[in-house]
């Protein structure tokens, strides 16, 4: 005798599709968390990489190099506001806050994530060869959903960055509005 029909039940396909339901909603946070995480780790690294091809290029070079905001990928915008994007360029004339003038070569320009906002203490950094100090300051990078806590880029004196969570008193970074 052959079985017929063979199937589920009404009762074991709803216990289906509500324990898939209880599986993402408790899985979608923590996966959405894990990707703004992400996010914010490849604009941290961008800008982190930007920082050390600046170093190299200014010393192999023997010239000033520098990074800025900016809006459109060709110009500095002055502001603190890294969120649009920024580049780096060959600063020949040294102004400061930097702009980009005839004759200044863009090395390389990055749009950032709009899902991150991006805020510094400096409207440029500047990065000399051997004979002069680089400007420092810091770099906030959030998550606009606030997913995951902010992280700072923190570029010393000598033109060296490092990732922070918190500043050296202790309190964690915070987002601009």
């Amino acid at each position: 005798m052959h079985g017929c029909c063979r199937g589920f039940t009404l009762f074991e396909l709803l216990m289906t599709v509500a324990l898939a339901a209880v599986v993402l909603t408790i899985g979608l946070p923590s996966f959405s968390k894990t990707i703004a995480k992400n996010r914010q780790h490849v604009e941290i690294n961008a800008l982190f990489h930007a920082i050390h091809l600046a170093r190299k290029e200014s010393i192999r070079r023997r010239e000033v190099m520098s990074l800025c905001p900016s809006r459109d990928l060709q110009t500095c915008s002055g502001e603190h506001d890294w969120s649009p994007g920024w580049l780096l360029f060959n600063n020949s004339d040294q102004d400061s806050p930097p702009q980009v003038d005839a004759g200044e070569t863009i090395i390389t320009a990055r749009r950032a994530d709009d899902r991150l906002r991006i805020t510094a203490n400096r409207a440029g950094f500047t990065l000399r060869a051997t004979y002069r100090r680089a400007t420092n300051g810091t770099l906030v990078v959030c998550d606009r959903a606030a997913r995951v806590p902010p992280k700072a880029l923190v570029v010393s004196y000598t033109g060296r960055p490092r990732v922070a969570t918190a500043r050296p008193d202790g309190t964690p970074y915070a987002c601009a509005d």
